[in-house]
């Protein structure tokens, strides 16, 4: 993914512009939360049986709903093979509408000349006859149907039930959304690969032992670290940040904005702050190291532009949940901390120094709302508050 590049104000701000102490914006924002209360509705694609009651204890493998889809259906030119007329071909048929057939076993026989010339029509697979046409000789051999199961994703308790679609499961525990993530749902105990949130991921921290676990490092995750990562069977890496050159080179593809989530590539991947070498947040380095040999429910499914879709790691756990106001919900003020998701700051950090109530030109001509962020170096940008999103710490 290549982040697209936002055009920068115009002009400075004048000293005497009109600022409001009281002046706020509401916006998206990335949670990094110790104790929280989680919800996650698990839908099937389509209607279908839904297993458990409200109140059911779940693990995060338990099948909670299931369905079925039709198979692929398949045309056999029957008359055709058999060499006789289509309107003559229901003569020989050994099966009917709706028979279940198995794959190889004959649907269809014709024999001649006293059993010297026979010829034998088998089911291409197995599935159910759909139809046979006495206007075109062909039969429709219906492929089984196909199960589709949704499990849990998080262990939990069934909070609610949507008749025949699924179900909300409730856990307690810690919640941390990423930037920006590749793969979809995994599950495993966290381990820390890094001392601390500026070492960048290589090829030797990833160990044998490191399979099937949710992999913690600190900076920069490089090309070979991923090799490496898929080599040994790694569930997950959740890393400050990657070069884009780097993920596409490892997955084969250049990645999009509008949605991730499935491709596969071994494991999933989370970034927490952006493209290039990157440290991740103290903070959230500090809340995962801290939850070593947790098992941690990963989704590395992320969706940037409308219907905003963030990766996440949820680690269950019995601590008491955080007591403290839900600050989110008030919006942004001087002193929020924030990320910038534009360019020429993608990734950056710092937290809201104003937020000045005048509209200020771009360089499109057009006026917008801006903000002032004090960064982590001390540098003040003013982008479009559009162009942020809040740290839920």
């Amino acid at each position: 993914m290549t982040a697209k590049k936002h055009e920068a104000p115009k002009t400075e701000k004048k000293k005497d512009d009109k600022e409001s102490g009281e002046a706020h914006a509401y916006t998206p924002g990335l949670k990094v939360k110790r104790a929280i209360t989680v919800e996650k509705l698990r839908r099937l694609p389509i209607p279908g049986e839904v297993l458990h009651k409200v109140g059911a204890k779940v693990n995060y493998d338990t099948k909670v709903a299931r369905t079925e889809i039709s198979g692929e259906p398949e045309i056999v030119k029957v008359a055709m093979v058999l060499g006789v007329e289509a309107e003559d071909m229901n003569r020989f048929m050994l099966k009917k509408v709706g028979d279940k057939v198995k794959q190889g076993e004959s649907i269809a026989f014709y024999s001649a000349l006293f059993g010297l010339i026979k010829k034998d029509v088998p089911s291409p697979r197995d599935g159910t006859i759909e139809s046979a046409s006495e206007v075109t000789g062909q039969v429709i051999v219906r492929g089984s149907p196909i199960p589709i199961e949704v499990d849990a994703y998080l262990p939990g308790t069934i909070v609610n039930v949507v008749p025949r679609e699924g179900v909300v499961v409730q856990t307690h525990g810690a919640f941390i959304q990423g930037i920006f993530g590749i793969g979809g749902e995994v599950h495993g105990e966290i381990k820390t690969i890094t001392a601390n949130n500026e070492e960048m991921v290589t090829p030797e921290k990833i160990t044998p032992d490191c399979k099937g676990k949710v992999l913690i490092g600190g900076s920069l995750i490089t090309l070979e670290a991923m090799r490496k990562a898929a080599e040994v069977g790694a569930s997950a890496l959740v890393v400050g940040g990657v070069r884009h050159q780097d993920l596409t080179t490892f997955t084969g593809q250049e990645i999009g904005v509008a949605i991730t989530g499935q491709e596969e590539v071994g494991f999933t991947l989370i970034i927490t702050e952006g493209f290039g070498k990157m440290n991740m947040s103290a903070t959230t380095f500090k809340l995962l190291k801290s939850f070593d040999g947790y098992l941690a429910c990963v989704n590395g499914a992320t969706q940037i532009r409308a219907g905003v879709l963030r990766p996440e790691i949820i680690i269950p756990h019995e601590e008491k949940l955080d007591e403290a106001g839900d600050a989110f919900a008030k919006g942004m003020v001087p002193g929020t901390p924030v990320r910038i998701i534009r360019q020429p700051y993608f990734g950056a950090i710092g937290v809201v120094d104003t937020l000045p109530v005048e509209l200020q030109p771009m360089e499109s001509e057009s006026l917008v709302r801006v903000l002032t962020v004090k960064l982590n170096d001390g540098k003040i940008a003013m982008v479009p508050r559009a162009n942020v999103e809040i740290i839920e710490e």
